[in-house]
């Protein structure tokens, strides 16, 4: 008979940020093969989506790359940059690093197209070996790098814009020690955005 007096607090696991959407990655996209790949892309759009609902955007570009990495961009407000009261972090690195960290939560939240409310793009960022994301907001672009959902650095200023520019860009690819696949079906992803 098993010893119960080993069952104790030091027994109980705390996963913390997104290290439990890389131990479980089907209870966030349902699998890890072919159907769990293109929801990673289904949750970035559906971002873009939910901008273009609010009446903030008009073009969504979805690019397959042949390193099996994947660019969608949009011309809404961009993620904004300033500081999260919350998280002592940008708004931007909030977004991708926290579970259920978004715009469509509470009062002035808006419709939402299909996404995983705000679970999403953190666990896209989760998933990926690599993701970049770009901002156009406030006359300026800023990037932030990560690797495994993990910030490689500040998000920082690279460039300007034009003023009235906006819009997001990730660029990522899915990590190939959680994902069974890397072969992005274009059928599969038109279907979904016609």
């Amino acid at each position: 008979m098993p010893d119960t007096n080993q069952y104790n607090a030091s027994k109980i696991q705390v996963l913390e940020g997104l290290e439990p959407v890389r131990k479980r990655p089907g209870m966030y996209i349902g699998s890890t093969g072919e159907a769990g790949l293109h929801h990673l892309v289904y949750e970035v759009v559906d971002n873009s989506i939910d901008e273009a609902m609010a009446g903030f955007c008009d073009t969504i570009s979805i690019t397959l790359l042949p390193n099996c990495s994947v660019m969608v961009e949009d011309n809404g407000r961009g993620i904004p940059i300033d500081i999260h009261e919350k998280t002592g972090k940008s708004a931007l690195e909030t977004v991708m690093t926290v579970l259920h960290a978004g715009g469509k939560f509470g009062e002035g939240g808006y419709k939402v197209s299909g996404g995983l409310h705000g679970v999403g793009v953190s666990v896209v960022n989760a998933l990926s070996e690599h993701l970049e994301v770009q901002v156009k907001r406030n006359g300026k672009l800023y990037q932030q790098n990560y690797r495994q959902g993990q910030p490689l650095g500040e998000v920082e200023v690279i460039g300007e814009v034009e003023e009235g520019v906006t819009g997001t860009r990730i660029h990522f690819r899915p990590d190939t020690e959680i994902m069974e696949t890397l072969d992005f079906n274009p059928d599969t992803l038109a279907r979904r955005f016609q």
